[in-house]
């Protein structure tokens, strides 16, 4: 009986030990080259597509404590097209520098990761962060709510170590050729961004000084302690690439069958009428966003005064896919 129960302790507390952090440390997903990693490989094919335009870009300086010179390495159109998975392809931002990049296609929300940031670190244990952020318009950006677990009681140096595991959703987790996932279910709960339609994605250097004036906070609150200071010209968060996983291109996902929808008059003013045609439609702009939704029975006129000059896509809800392009 005795046995039977000190075994049963030391499975508990053999459990319990297993089920604590190392070090103390709050641990994510590891290295790209650990089982459990999140890490996504430049040539996946749940990479679709990759930003095509830079919207905005502001250098930050080698050392933001000491002020000038700015960070100056690489041009901002490094970061367009796919990604190299190289250590020279890269537009450094230097110390809370920002870059804003667009897409062909929005981003979309759906099940797991929906886009990817690469970084150029020549190591597992060199990483250099930044903080995501998101945008349907430009204007209002949402950040991505990131947690480290990285000791704060000491700088990091120059070339010192930092962990995979320690942080989740900051840019810059993964060696170079692998990009960090970002989720958008994330900010679900968000305003201000239609997380169907996310057109821009901004990427904002992580200053990783453990001096509360200067450095970077996660959003908990706690500082980021990073390889600090990087004064030279590649210094910062050196982004390779942003790839997209989830893409709201609406002539690609909804043309799983296309059988013409009878439409007239096309191009049309007013009205619409779909002749023997009875039951749900949607419209879709180009961009993705759906305009109208209604049910349709015989030969019910379908009021689109309210609609924008342009193109549409009209989708039938009955049934098999049906699309009709006006």
């Amino acid at each position: 009986m005795l046995k039977t129960l000190f075994s049963m302790i030391k499975i508990i507390l053999l459990s319990t030990a297993l089920a604590l952090p190392l070090f103390g440390k709050t641990q994510f997903a590891p290295a790209a080259n650990v089982l459990g990693t999140t890490a996504i490989h430049k040539d996946s094919s749940v990479v679709v597509n990759w930003a095509t335009k830079v919207t905005s870009f502001t250098r930050g300086f080698e050392d933001v404590a000491l002020g000038g010179p700015l960070a100056s390495y690489g041009d901002s159109t490094a970061a367009l097209g796919y990604a190299e998975g190289t250590s020279t392809e890269v537009v450094s931002l230097g110390d809370a520098g920002e870059i804003v990049l667009g897409f062909q296609y929005p981003i979309k929300n759906e099940a797991g990761a929906d886009f990817a940031v690469f970084e150029n670190s020549f190591s597992h244990d060199y990483l250099e962060f930044a903080h995501v952020e998101v945008s349907t318009d430009g204007v209002n950006f949402v950040r991505i709510p990131s947690e480290t677990s990285i000791q704060t009681a000491s700088q990091t140096g120059t070339f010192g170590t930092t962990l995979a595991e320690w942080t989740h959703n900051l840019a810059g987790k993964y060696i170079q050729g692998y990009g960090t996932p970002f989720d958008l279910e994330d900010i679900s709960d968000s305003s201000g961004v239609n997380l169907d339609s996310i057109n821009y994605v901004k990427i904002i250097d992580v200053v990783g000084s453990i001096n509360a004036t200067y450095g970077s906070f996660d959003s908990f609150g706690t500082i980021i302690n990073e390889p600090y200071p990087s004064a030279f010209e590649s210094g910062g968060f050196d982004l390779d690439a942003v790839g997209v996983i989830n893409e709201n291109n609406v002539s690609a996902n909804l043309q799983e069958e296309v059988t013409q929808i009878n439409v007239y008059p096309n191009p049309a003013q007013n009205e619409l009428f779909l002749p023997g045609f009875v039951g749900g439609i949607q419209m879709y702009d180009m961009s993705g966003r759906k305009v109208l939704e209604t049910f349709v029975s015989a030969n019910d006129a379908v009021d689109i005064s309210s609609l924008l000059d342009g193109m549409y896509l009209l989708k039938s809800t009955e049934g098999s896919v049906k699309i009709r392009k006006m």
